[in-house]
Parts: C-alpha cells; structure tokens; sequence
C-alpha cells in the first residue's frame, strides 16, 4: 500500500473545502480495480439479492429500452475484500483529510452497477435529505472499479454548490433538485482505481450508461461520528457506526 504524502493530503483537503469534492487518481491500482470488479459481479450474480433502485423521476428509455440499475447494501458483509477497503489507510487518511478529522466512521455502502446501453441515470441532488446531520460533517467517496468515461453515465457534480448549504428537494419519485440545470453539472470522467470524494451537500447525479460495457461502482458513506444525526435514516444498513479510522468519541455507535 502506497501512503498519500501529507502535502498531497493537505492539498486535497484544500480543493475539497473550495470545490466540495475531489478525485484521487490511481488510489487503487489497475488490478486491484479488475479483481474488485470480477468480485463485484460475482457477489451479484451469488446472491441474487440486487434490486433495480432507479428513481421514478429518473425513469426513462434508453436503446429502446427501459433503463435499469442494479445495487446491493452492505457488500462488505458478503465479501471480506470489501471489509478490508474499507479500512485501507490508502482511503481512510483521505477520508479523514476531507473530513478535516482522525476520526472516520461507516454510514452505509452500496454496490451499483450501470448496465450497458441502458443504465439508468440520476437526477441531481444532495445526499443531505436522505440522511441529515447536525453539522453535515458526511461525505462520500466513490470507487470506480471499471472505467468510467462520460458515455458510460459518469458522475456529475456542481463545483461550489456544497457553500450554499441544505437545497429544496422535490420528493416526488425520489429527492432531487428541479432548480439546477442538468448542463450545470461537469462529468467527472474516472479510470480504473480512481475514487470520487464529495460532500453531502455538493450537487451531483449521473447520466445515462449509453456504452456496450457496465459501469461497477461502491459508494461508501462516512461521517465525522461527533456530527449527530437528525434522522435514524439508514439505521438499517448493517455496520453502521464501525469505526473506519481514529476513535468515536461519543461512545455512540450509531
């Protein structure tokens, strides 16, 4: 495993607080992104557990097909690979540098795969409605394990929006914005191994998979655990609470 520099860390932590996000490139390397992807799919297929979570408003056709998605909560309770990321220093001290503490701790994870020619899109939003916090000290960070270019629906973020605090989200099929224009968003084109951070109140979404190859992705939300929660949203995501890095020093868990 290869240490992040501390003036790299103070670097990305920097752009973070200016821009709301950040990608680390190459944080995993190209065959440790192959053999998550082979282990994604595969968990998948075993299980046979994955639901299709596409918004209703974000429902639309593609290829003259339905658009469709395919995720599953809680992978690292499936697979001990996935545990082992989790805990990765390589992740972990750029957790704690976006966050601004030592101390990292699990929210949720879920595994999504874009399939090809028609996989489903996401409207813009900020992750903030779905599970609020006091001081929104939650972030998330996206692991690409295939790649990501703009055809294949790569995520969108709204640089500097995260500045504007909590937005008003339309509830209807899904929280999302309806006052950002879709144009507003940049791609955020990754390579094998490249891993997305951003904040829960930076605006995001994704396009639509239009490529002959899916798109296989783990998100895993983490959080500042002295940052209370307003809601017991996603009490339900198994692990939640896990120490990441440092020391809770609540003594809360969840």
């Amino acid at each position: 495993m290869t240490a992040i520099a501390s003036p790299d860390l103070d670097q990305l932590a920097a752009d973070y607080q200016r821009d709301g996000f950040v990608k680390v490139s190459g944080l995993l390397t190209p065959e440790e992104a192959a053999d998550y992807r082979r282990t994604s799919h595969e968990l998948l297929q075993r299980l046979d557990k994955a639901d299709d979570p596409t918004w209703g408003s974000a429902a639309t056709v593609s290829m003259g097909q339905a658009t469709s998605l395919q995720h599953l909560h809680d992978a690292q309770f499936y697979d001990a690979a996935f545990s082992r990321l989790l805990t990765d220093p390589r992740f972990t001290q750029v957790a704690a540098a976006v966050l601004g503490t030592p101390n990292v701790q699990l929210h949720h994870t879920k595994l999504f795969v874009k399939p090809p020619e028609n996989g489903s899109p996401f409207p813009l939003h900020q992750d903030h409605p779905f599970f609020p916090h006091t001081d929104n000290r939650v972030a998330a960070a996206i692991f690409h394990f295939d790649d990501a270019p703009d055809e294949k629906g790569c995520v969108r973020v709204v640089p500097g929006s995260h500045l504007a605090g909590p937005r008003e989200h339309d509830s209807e099929g899904g929280f999302h914005l309806t006052d950002v224009p879709f144009e507003e968003a940049v791609p955020q084109p990754a390579k094998a191994g490249d891993v997305l951070f951003f904040s829960c109140l930076t605006v995001h979404g994704s396009g639509v998979n239009v490529s002959n190859e899916a798109r296989t992705t783990w998100l895993v939300q983490f959080r500042d655990p002295a940052d209370p929660p307003l809601t017991d949203a996603h009490s339900h995501s198994l692990g939640q609470g896990m120490m990441l890095a440092g020391i809770d020093p609540t003594g809360r868990r969840r």
